[in-house]
């Protein structure tokens, strides 16, 4: 029998205390080795809230981790180092995402998103950008957007 835990933490932070040891702790898991493995797989989601799934095999106690990942807009502020969106009446914050960056967001959410290919990945981490007020390599995301079905930026999408 199969037993799951769902939890939100803080990425590469998880500890012993609530929720994940009051949860872990009646099913005889060894909790320094699962909070281990937590904070391994979530480590480059520091700063953020990230939700993970803890299966756990109660005959056995063999467990596996699946760790989801932030929402995209998250993923972006946290490139751009924002504490909140900028808005329409951004002013002194970098609200100008480089097409690397926005790069790495979409890897990072590659799974979770409905595009199959890396390029329409990224599209939809340029929707986001969109509803975030935020330029991609200082243009308008949508400008981006018809520029990546055009070919522009292939080379960086190999």
């Amino acid at each position: 029998m199969a037993e799951k835990v769902e939890v939100l933490v803080d990425g590469g932070k998880a500890s012993a205390g609530p929720p994940l040891g009051p949860a872990l702790g009646p099913l005889g898991l060894n909790i320094g080795k699962v909070i281990a493995e937590i904070n391994q797989k979530t480590e480059a989601f520091q700063g953020m809230k990230v939700p993970v799934t803890v299966i756990v095999d109660t005959k056995t106690k063999d467990f596996k981790i699946t760790v989801g990942t932030p929402p995209t807009s998250s993923l972006i502020m946290k490139e751009l180092k924002l504490e909140k969106g900028p808005g329409d009446n951004a002013s002194g914050a970098s609200t100008d995402l480089s097409m690397e960056q926005a790069i790495r967001v979409a890897k990072m959410k590659r799974d979770t998103l409905l595009g199959v290919e890396l390029k329409d990945a990224l599209k939809e981490v340029l929707g986001t950008a969109v509803s975030l007020h935020i330029k991609v390599d200082g243009k308008s995301p949508k400008e981006v957007q018809k520029l990546i079905n055009e070919g522009h930026y292939n080379a960086l999408l190999q």
